[in-house]
């Protein structure tokens, strides 16, 4: 007799952060990642025989999304391209990507059974308020903070600001996995209940907000600048496992790539940023060699994945754009200080300007190899986000087998 096969349950990976796990890797700079040998494999994998993003077959998606500080709107259905940010309706699918494509095409081709991706994500939010777990307890301001925002007559209106912010994001995040597993056959069709589920993994892809705030991580404390962020995604780990009843689950850190290796002529510095981009780094893995954490939390460092060549022609766009701006305002030491060139005269100025800094090549790069977002969120190219989401998934196989 043939023996029966035992039915796999439903693998479930949840994913979440803030904009750089929405995604901004635009379907139109798919083919810029076959440009390059190395990724060449990765756009094979992405695309389906007809030449199109490619739609999985075992992998489901339930994508929750709306603008700062609002819930938004869910869009679900087989796994395909079109799951980043929905700039106009989160339920409708738009021109982008996050890590989640090839994360859930690397998994599906790891796992025989069906598998569910749960993303939660939006802009701008931070870890110390926005997705502040419970067990961190309240934001408190700093002295620096209530000296500063007394001074401006704000304090008491910055308090009840905090206090509604705190944990906003981490409740939403919960309350929407429970959601989503408390009836999977609205997301997932074929779900079969008798085989069931499992939790299988955590992805968390964050940073820039918490990086960029000084008044919270203040630069008076040097070295330990960012280590309050530490001890905040060390509680956030240990509060996911709890509120969704699995201890032990595996979790990935997505560390923050920003100013990728720091080379020179490829971003701005500003207020000692890569000082405290190297911090700040520092601070988001911390938590993957706590003793507590070892074999079931790893970070993932994404800096390799940022391509410094787009951040020297960016650095050639500012100038443009600063010198678009001197056009338009009339500055007295600009071109236009008379005011008297037409819109037609001033885009010719700005064309020849562009012509004198970059090259044919760069300009032809820079168009085939981003969309939006800026330098922040790695010039909207899916092929960030495509070895992103690759190395998230290769780590989380790694801990699967530990």
């Amino acid at each position: 007799m043939t023996p029966v096969m035992a039915k796999q349950p439903l693998k479930v990976y949840i994913m979440a952060g803030q904009s750089n796990m929405v995604g901004t890797g635009g379907i139109k700079t798919f083919d810029h990642i076959g440009d390059d040998p190395e990724t060449a494999p990765l756009l094979e994998k992405m695309l389906g025989p007809d030449g199109k993003p490619k739609v999985c077959e075992r992998v489901w998606i339930s994508s929750l999304n709306g603008k700062m500080n609002q819930l938004g709107g869910e869009g679900f259905g087989k796994l395909t391209a079109g799951y980043g940010v929905r700039r106009k309706d989160p339920a409708e699918p738009d021109e982008f990507i996050g890590p989640e494509y090839l994360f859930g095409i690397t998994m599906e081709e790891s796992h025989d059974g069906p598998i569910l991706i749960i993303k939660t994500a939006w802009g701008g939010q931070n870890l110390s308020a926005d997705y502040r777990s419970p067990g961190s307890g309240p934001y408190v301001l700093n002295d620096w903070q209530v000296k500063k925002f007394t001074e401006k007559g704000r304090l008491e209106e910055v308090k009840a600001q905090k206090k509604e912010a705190t944990g906003r994001n981490y409740r939403y995040m919960v309350d929407h996995v429970r959601k989503v597993l408390g009836d999977i056959k609205r997301v997932y069709p074929d779900y079969d209940a008798e085989a069931g589920y499992e939790l299988s993994g955590f992805v968390w892809f964050q940073g820039w907000n918490d990086f960029s705030d000084t008044g919270t991580y203040q630069d008076s404390l040097g070295d330990k600048q960012y280590d309050a962020y530490s001890r905040l995604l060390a509680q956030f780990i240990r509060d996911v496992r709890k509120d969704l009843k699995a201890p032990g689950l595996p979790f990935v850190i997505g560390v923050i790539g920003v100013y990728g290796d720091y080379t020179p002529g490829t971003f701005n510095v500003v207020n000692h940023s890569d000082r405290r981009m190297k911090l700040f780094r520092k601070a988001m893995a911390a938590p993957a060699e706590m003793d507590e954490f070892k074999g079931s939390v790893v970070a993932v460092q994404t800096a390799p994945f940022r391509e410094n060549a787009l951040g020297f022609i960016d650095q050639k766009q500012l100038k443009v754009k600063a010198m678009g701006r001197k056009l338009a305002k009339q500055h007295a030491d600009g071109p236009n200080a008379d005011g008297s060139m037409t819109a037609e005269q001033r885009r010719a100025y700005i064309d020849a300007y562009r012509a004198k800094l970059m090259t044919p090549e760069e300009i032809a790069l820079w168009e085939r190899a981003t969309s939006i977002g800026g330098f922040i969120h790695y010039y909207g190219s899916a092929k960030f986000h495509a070895q992103a989401g690759t190395a998230f998934a290769k780590a989380m196989l790694e801990l699967e087998k530990k």
